[in-house]
């Protein structure tokens, strides 16, 4: 008798674990594949990468910066992270790149960079010891970002000007 019930209640939970419902997720209508999102951002796009933040990313470049934007009319540096991050991994962050820094982020080294982790700079304006710019890594030396005379667009680390002006990596907590 007992190793009747035993059985049932194997084939049970095997029978409900197949019952479940596959879920399936529904693309944006603007949704670009590896291939395209490869020629915008100039890497290759693998399995390995977040598809959904590159996506958000390609959607935004070109639009203008706006100092406090938060729309397509016009975004800044911050506000843009803090979209992208919302819409991609579901978590806010704080609306300046300072308080990004300070209660978001856990400091990380231009070497440990991953994709999704977010990257801050001192550009001359502002307090020395708090950045002022803040962008996401995405690879290869690779970042997107709102750029004050091109709007949202994507540059390397490696540039002088970002070289110069580089403070630090966070990984967001």
């Amino acid at each position: 008798m007992a190793g009747y019930l035993i059985w049932i209640l194997g084939l049970l939970l095997l029978t409900s674990c197949g019952s479940r419902k596959m879920e399936t997720v529904s693309l944006p209508a603007d949704f670009k594949g590896p291939k395209e999102l490869g020629r915008i951002y100039g890497v290759k796009i693998t399995e390995y990468d977040n598809i959904f933040l590159y996506n958000e990313g390609a959607r935004w470049i070109g639009v203008p910066h706006r100092l406090g934007g938060q729309t397509k009319k016009g975004i800044d540096c911050s506000g843009f992270v803090a979209i992208v991050y919302r819409e991609v991994y579901h978590k806010r962050l704080s609306r300046s790149s300072a308080e990004m820094l300070k209660k978001d982020c856990k400091k990380i080294s231009r070497s440990k960079l991953k994709e999704g982790d977010l990257v801050f700079f001192y550009t001359g304006r502002g307090r020395k010891r708090k950045p002022n710019h803040v962008g996401i890594y995405l690879k290869n030396g690779k970042f997107i970002h709102t750029s004050t005379s091109k709007g949202v667009m994507v540059s390397n680390l490696s540039e002088p000007y970002y070289m110069r002006t580089w403070m630090c990596g966070g990984r967001v907590k």
